[in-house]
């Protein structure tokens, strides 16, 4: 009978070691992304930026000041100007939206030239980063060229103090196969140690998540 119970014992205990590395590992993908690069300014490949939601812009219309305006782009993507009423400007480049506008004020005004600038960005959903889970502050970020895992680290004020930064994952879309997929992340490592072979490129969409750490 004893032998049967230390039989027992053993194979709980072997079956909770079992469970415990399980819950350690994360459930890990066991894909890793490249090391980033450090890209000098004269290397910075700019994308063309999409205008989205809550975006602020200010619209010029040469010789004719007061046919532009500083506006907000509305929840559903519309602005109005003067002159013009609903007009779409989200999922458009600021050049789109200055020729749309200008075919607008073609109407009224002989040879309208338009210019549009964006003074504070939001984007639009698949061009933010978002960064959830135990963070200092957990954000949707807007996506800048060559944006890094370091560089958003420090936008959200790094991990919090119970953060298992080197179980994060990181979920991408790939637009190639149209799959989602899965990448493991070493922020810890990152953010404590200066492993600069944690730090990641990141891409327009990506969902960053940070579990809290068991134990």
């Amino acid at each position: 009978m004893r032998a049967l119970r230390q039989t027992r014992i053993t194979l709980l205990l072997g079956a909770g070691a079992v469970a415990l590395s399980g819950c350690a590992s994360g459930g890990r993908s066991g894909n890793l992304l490249p090391a980033a690069t450090f890209v000098g300014s004269d290397d910075v490949k700019a994308e063309k930026y999409i205008i989205g939601p809550l975006d602020q812009l200010s619209i010029f219309v040469w010789r004719n000041p007061e046919l532009g305006a500083k506006v907000q782009v509305r929840p559903d993507g519309m602005i109005t100007t003067p002159l013009i009423t609903d007009l779409n400007a989200a999922g458009k480049t600021p050049a789109q939206l200055a020729d749309d506008i200008r075919v607008s004020l073609a109407k009224y005004v002989e040879d309208p030239r338009v210019s549009v600038m964006v003074d504070s960005f939001q984007g639009t959903y698949a061009q933010q980063i978002r960064i959830v889970g135990a963070t200092e502050k957990p954000a949707a970020l807007p996506y800048r060229a060559n944006m890094t895992l370091l560089d958003a680290m420090i936008q959200v004020g790094g991990l919090s103090q119970y953060a298992a930064g080197n179980r994060a994952r990181l979920i991408r879309h790939d637009k190639a196969t149209g799959e989602q997929k899965e990448y493991d992340l070493h922020i810890a490592r990152l953010l404590k140690r200066g492993d600069t072979s944690a730090n990641v490129r990141l891409e327009p969409g990506d969902v960053i998540i940070i579990p809290e750490s068991m134990f």
